[in-house]
């Protein structure tokens, strides 16, 4: 049922009245405001449209890329046409891997049977240099690799094939705990001899995308390609193994990393009205990886970003404290946006009292982690009724955000966006990252609460 929105704001103000107060920070004022930043937003909101451009007219943005290049110049411009107290960039030195042709991948059976599979290079990764063929060994965990006797992996790719634990409910957890397997699988094979790795996507859905995402090498630790398949083609490979456990993958890859290049942080800010020296950051990443358009990963939360200072511009509700939108280079391959944005706002003194970050896509508004001691968690979770008649009202301790952990000992809290996550791991890193997978009113909401809690700390402080 549609209300008017004079009687919705009213009536969530009255049920704020009447819910139970743990801060004098909850008042009608308040909830009035926030009413006005989710109504601007759900109204006019920008994040939409700007990410369409992003997405449609730029597309995938790996660090060291002219698209990279593209959206760093799109930032500056958007926000500069946003009438901001000041928009400038922050130069940093990223890594420049390509991937180079598509990568291909033929399981050759003993008994003349084949399969291709859907795989694509871990970045990061050195290429086959031609065609790199060899049994396959698979492994459900680095554990079980290092028990095995060395000579069942020399020559051999080792196959990694742990899924991601489908019991958790919040899907970033079983993200977490089966990833050693993608960030170090090809250095740990290659300690025990092996010529490549294999290793299964990091994703809880069934099909036929394989998943990138960064590896790491070892020094002193022979560099050995990576490549992923999708999960569809790892349940595949797995079968055959069984059948046939002398069959041989034939991998080809041409990914290279080449010279390190010049690229940038794009910063916008409104200076805070009383507290100009105590400055709030918020930010998403604006690389991404180069198989989709980076729609989720992290073209949503970029524009989210951005769109925070134009809800506080467009409502008029001016910062008390210094409110900066951040655009950070290179998360997905180096963080070197990140460390450089710490790096020179300690060289310069400044006050950070908070950083907020959005890289969890931009689905449905859940609420925000917070990293910060218990004291300041407790305060801003004081302000949870405000947001729950939004859904958004989830304030938990956690960790927040990999662009804004550089800068842990220079706030007071790290708070991280958080939002619906049962889709995400779905497109991550995978050419379905698309424009066409995110909701303009999933998106919008998501812009207004990260918007009222830095109105709320910009008012009151931490």
């Amino acid at each position: 049922m549609r209300l008017p929105s004079l009687r919705l704001t009213l009536g969530l103000a009255a049920a704020l009245l009447a819910a139970p107060l743990t801060s004098t920070a909850q008042t009608t004022a308040d909830s009035l405001a926030i009413r006005k930043l989710y109504d601007e937003a759900l109204a006019h909101g920008q994040s939409y449209d700007n990410l369409r451009y992003l997405t449609g007219q730029i597309g995938g943005r790996l660090s060291g890329s002219a698209q990279a290049e593209q959206a760093v110049q799109w930032g500056k411009l958007v926000m500069e046409k946003m009438g901001l107290d000041r928009v400038y960039l922050q130069e940093v030195m990223v890594p420049h891997w390509v991937r180079g042709a598509r990568e291909k991948a033929q399981v050759k059976g003993s008994k003349g049977k084949g399969l291709t599979l859907n795989v694509c290079a871990l970045g990061g990764s050195v290429g086959t240099n031609g065609k790199l063929k060899a049994q396959v060994i698979e492994v459900h965990s680095l554990k079980e690799l290092a028990a095995l006797p060395a000579e069942k992996v020399k020559g051999k790719l080792v196959f990694f094939n742990r899924p991601m634990n489908p019991l958790y409910v919040e899907t970033g957890r079983a993200y977490g705990e089966a990833g050693d397997q993608r960030r170090s699988g090809a250095a740990e094979a290659a300690k025990r001899g092996a010529v490549g790795a294999l290793v299964r996507s990091l994703s809880l859905a069934h099909d036929d995308f394989p998943h990138t995402g960064a590896m790491r090498y070892e020094d002193n630790v022979t560099k050995v390609p990576a490549a992923a398949l999708s999960t569809n083609g790892a349940d595949e490979l797995s079968q055959l193994l069984k059948a046939d456990p002398n069959l041989t993958v034939e991998l080809e890859m041409s990914c290279q990393q080449l010279p390190e290049t010049k690229s940038y942080n794009v910063v916008g800010e409104i200076k805070g009205s009383k507290y100009p020296e105590e400055i709030i950051s918020v930010g998403g990443h604006l690389d991404s990886w180069d198989l989709g358009q980076g729609a989720h990963d992290d073209g949503t939360g970029c524009t989210q970003s951005m769109e925070v200072l134009r809800l506080l511009k467009a409502t008029g509700l001016r910062p008390e404290r210094t409110v900066r939108a951040v655009l950070f280079m290179n998360e997905e391959n180096g963080v070197r946006g990140g460390t450089k944005y710490a790096e020179l706002a300690k060289a310069a003194g400044e006050k950070h009292l908070a950083a907020m970050e959005s890289d969890g896509g931009g689905f449905t508004p859940r609420g925000f982690s917070i990293e910060a001691d218990p004291a300041v968690v407790r305060k801003i979770q004081t302000w949870q009724p405000l947001f729950r008649p939004y859904g958004s009202g989830e304030f938990v301790a956690g960790h927040s955000g990999t662009d804004i952990e550089p800068l842990k000992e220079q706030v007071k809290a790290l708070i991280g966006y958080q939002c619906d996550s049962q889709r995400y791991f779905d497109i991550h890193h995978t050419a379905a990252d698309t424009f066409d997978k995110v909701n303009r009113r999933e998106l919008e909401l998501g812009g207004a609460s990260m918007a009222a809690l830095i109105y709320l700390i910009s008012k009151y402080g931490l």
